[in-house]
């Protein structure tokens, strides 16, 4: 099952390291990390998403992550309500016969023309992953060039007060 972790870190150089390191070693392969400082400059927010056999593994490669001293909390935010997005920036060949059905993909997912050329578009677009990967499956006939892709960041929403 694949889980989504938010972690706050201290923030200085080697964190990222020692916790890939960590899952590295127990042989979990991380599919996607994002880091970024958060509004305290003094701390880190990592979302990771990695995938297990069992809730046992997560909870044993958990307590391994407390033991960094780095690592000031971390919640497993799977199935909490919480806002997802990825962004990708895509390159796409384009010539004149194709570049109006790429403009109206482009429109169609609310994504941006972030850069032109002559031969080629950079699209700029941001969401769940399954709408990052439907926008990747619709461009690629016309000619994949490059891909870059974020990885998945999270937020777990605020309660609603009623």
């Amino acid at each position: 099952m694949k889980h989504t972790l938010a972690m706050l870190v201290v923030n200085q150089p080697g964190v990222m390291t020692r916790i890939a390191g960590l899952y590295s070693r127990r042989g979990y392969n991380i599919e996607s990390i994002a880091v970024g400082q958060t509004e305290d400059p003094k701390i880190s927010r990592i979302t990771l998403v990695v995938e297990t056999e069992n809730e046992a593994e997560l909870e044993q490669i958990t307590k391994q992550l407390y033991k960094l001293i780095d690592v000031i909390k971390i919640n497993d935010i799977t199935k909490d309500d919480a806002v997802e997005r990825e962004l990708a920036l895509i390159k796409v060949s384009a010539t004149s016969a194709n570049r109006a059905q790429i403009l109206q993909i482009v429109e169609i997912f609310r994504a941006k023309i972030i850069d032109v050329s002559l031969d080629a578009l950079i699209i700029e677009v941001t969401g769940t992953q399954d709408k990052v990967e439907a926008m990747i499956a619709l461009i690629k006939p016309f000619g994949l060039k490059e891909l870059v892709r974020t990885g998945k960041i999270a937020m777990v929403r605020s309660a609603v007060q009623s």
